[in-house]
């Protein structure tokens, strides 16, 4: 009796984990806030995608990622939005959505539509985090200044999980980290890595020899990365580090 009684636990055990995994790998995206200035896509459990969008004269109006990873009531911020009042409107969603705190935020690059709100988070007294280049560069184009610089990468806690950024080499900029959310093998590349079909986008500070290298690293890194998201464009899988890599590859 005892034998069934352990077997039927057991089985009811298995059951379970595999309901989880199935409603984890099912999760269906969907948008949960939109308006004329930012538009907030959940991805996963803990994971949303902020988008917000920049005017330019070259290939009109772009919609810009950025990742929010949450959990336990506390959330990282990787990329602001475009501005200071999309970017206001991101952190008043956070606190009053997701009723949690922002430990920090983390420029992907210098550029405005991964840095261009950032006073709005300092206002707020939100620590940012970024790469020694990106800090450099942001003071030499006058722009507002992450607070805190790391080398090579870091590791940010976030509730009981870590969220890790981390630079792998040069690509669209000379600064461009990656961030990962382990917890759910979530991958935000922000600009070094492309949607699908994409073309080759803006290059002014572009080092475009040694792009490929730099995502076949980041590739070689997280093997078991399930989503990964492009600083512009549609979310997908591993095929937008594939893609990236074909693009830029030099023969």
């Amino acid at each position: 009796m005892k034998i069934r009684i352990k077997n039927i636990l057991l089985f009811l055990l298995s059951f379970i984990v595999v309901s989880c995994s199935l409603q984890h790998a099912d999760f269906k995206a969907k948008e949960i806030y939109k308006s004329n200035n930012l538009i907030i896509t959940q991805i996963s459990e803990n994971a949303f995608i902020h988008t917000s969008f920049k005017q330019t004269n070259d290939f009109g109006n772009v919609p810009c990622n950025g990742l929010v990873v949450k959990n336990n009531h506390e959330t990282i911020v990787f990329d602001t939005p475009i501005n200071y009042k999309s970017s206001e409107e991101l952190i008043q969603w956070i606190n009053e959505t997701l009723h949690s705190k922002i430990n920090a935020i983390v420029p992907t690059h210098f550029h405005d539509d991964s840095m261009g709100g950032l006073q709005a988070f300092h206002q707020k007294n939100i620590p940012s985090y970024a790469y020694t280049k990106t800090i450099e560069l942001a003071r030499e184009n006058n722009f507002t200044t992450p607070e805190n610089s790391f080398k090579d990468s870091i590791i940010l806690k976030l509730g009981n999980e870590k969220v890790i950024t981390k630079f792998f080499g040069e690509g669209h900029t000379k600064d461009n980290v990656v961030g990962y959310f382990p917890s759910e093998n979530i991958l935000f590349g922000g600009c070094l890595l492309k949607e699908l079909e994409a073309s080759k986008g803006y290059l002014g500070d572009a080092n475009t020899s040694s792009w490929s290298e730099t995502v076949e690293k980041v590739k070689k890194e997280y093997p078991n990365v399930k989503i990964v998201i492009p600083g512009h464009g549609e979310y997908g899988d591993k095929k937008l580090l594939d893609y990236t890599i074909t693009l830029f590859k030099t023969h």
